[in-house]
């Protein structure tokens, strides 16, 4: 089903080859899933009036169905606005639409929910999807008069409405900017009603979707409503670097889903040592942990006059700690062995050697060298001393040194290709080949070719 977010205008999804409709719906914003739409109801049971109506991007809201009107998901609605009226698309309408009141914190009771007037009609859908195709060009205008009166603001996007009258823009800044004068200029080119609505960069890269470092959609755009604050402690927490190109989002602020698996290393690291710098006590000297492995549960620590680094399990490291807390000294630390190698691990490292001693280390010496004095590598001598030609292309027939010395060559076929280094003869008034056989020692010349009148 279509949506004005993205280039579906047939009521079916463009990415979907089936011709038909995919579980996206048509986009992937914001998607919810009716699970309770296939339950019977109760005969006298009364359906909740309040449906949440999907606009473009990322943005929802709620409206009464007053008019009892037979609405399904998908379904292009008519519905009122703060000036003239508004096109949206059913999103969930039933019970669910309770949870998700809930969830925005908004009441059945509230004033901020609109009626729904009407089923859209195709000159309504005609209209609004004219209203869609002019986004861009009314976009890339307003961005050059904002550039042209040096305001620090960045247009990210623009939303018309379905009746053609009014245009909402979306703008990201980080001061207060006094557009006073770009409202005038925006009225008077595009002639309708101007509304700017300051946005966070959150939101700005929700409207505008995208794909992350996980090769997934933003999940801003996707499926997250709520954004929540994100600390780079979230990162020290997990062991990461704190490196901001990769901690950061397209947004520019710290990725959400720093905040997705910090609950579980929490209750992992409750039973690591709580000291920033962990010490064992042991017969061979103190100890340093230098390493944690969160999920693996292991630990790592070096002695201060060796530098080998020593693993151990977490509750090797507990047990051990208790016994310095008795005033007792552990035991000599014994790494353990983390990965054992396979035997087939074992025979490529060990038939895999290099022979470093038979490099000669003054091949790189002979660097001036002139052309003339390298060797000729097309020739080498045979059993007999003769030179044997590398390029020789009847090597078929036997090595040279099997032939009889006086025999002469066969000719040349025209699909053989002709020696290394040979120039074709392009010349196409060439009467030569019309000769009888040649003089040259080698042997008779190749079979006349047709040339074609000067």
């Amino acid at each position: 089903m279509g949506c004005g977010s993205c280039g579906t205008t047939t009521g079916k999804p463009g990415g979907c080859k089936s011709n038909g409709t995919c579980g996206t719906s048509g986009c992937n914003k914001l998607n919810v899933y009716d699970w309770l739409s296939d339950v019977a109801l109760p005969d006298d049971y009364k359906p909740f009036n309040i449906i949440e109506i999907r606009f473009k991007g990322s943005r929802k809201e709620f409206f009464r169905n007053t008019s009892n009107l037979e609405l399904y998901s998908g379904d292009p609605v008519i519905v009122d606005s703060d000036s003239g009226y508004d096109l949206g698309h059913i999103s969930v309408s039933g019970e669910l639409v309770r949870l998700q009141l809930k969830k925005r914190g908004i009441t059945e009771n509230s004033d901020q929910i609109k009626n729904i007037q009407r089923k859209a009609s195709e000159k309504d859908v005609e209209k609004y999807l004219e209203a869609k195709f002019r986004e861009a060009k009314i976009l890339e205008r307003a961005r050059t008069l904002a550039l042209e009166l040096r305001l620090e603001m960045k247009l990210s996007d623009i939303e018309i409405q379905g009746d053609n009258r009014k245009v909402i823009f979306f703008y990201t800044a980080e001061n207060r900017v006094d557009f006073r004068e770009l409202i005038r200029k925006y009225a008077d080119e595009f002639k309708l009603r101007i509304e700017m609505r300051q946005i966070g960069y959150r939101q700005e890269a929700a409207r505008l979707g995208g794909i992350g470092s996980c090769g997934r959609e933003l999940c801003c755009s996707t499926w997250l409503t709520d954004f929540k604050m994100v600390n780079t402690s979230a990162a020290r927490y997990q062991n990461l670097s704190i490196n901001m190109l990769k901690l950061s989002g397209q947004c520019g602020k710290l990725k959400c889903c720093l905040n997705f698996e910090l609950d579980t290393y929490m209750d992992a690291l409750e039973e690591f040592p709580k000291a920033k710098t962990v010490r064992l006590d042991t017969v061979s000297g103190v100890a340093i942990m230098l390493k944690t492995d969160i999920l693996k549960r292991l630990t790592w620590f070096a002695y201060d006059d060796r530098p080998n680094w020593i693993s151990l399990p977490l509750e090797t490291v507990n047990q051990y700690l208790k016994m310095n807390e008795r005033g007792e000294k552990a035991p000599e630390l014994i790494p353990i062995v983390v990965e054992e190698k396979t035997n087939a691990m074992v025979n490529t490292s060990t038939t895999a050697t290099i022979d470093l001693a038979g490099d000669d280390i003054t091949r790189m010496d002979n660097k001036n060298r002139g052309k003339n004095n390298r060797p000729n590598n097309n020739f080498k001598s045979n059993s007999n001393g003769r030179p044997e030609n590398r390029n020789n292309n009847n090597r078929s027939q036997g090595k040279p040194s099997d032939r009889p010395a006086n025999t002469t060559a066969k000719p040349v076929n025209n699909g053989d290709r002709p020696p290394q280094g040979a120039r074709p003869n392009t010349n196409r008034n060439n009467n030569n080949n019309n000769r009888g056989p040649s003089n040259n020692k080698k042997g008779p010349a190749g079979p006349p070719s047709e040339n074609k009148p000067n």
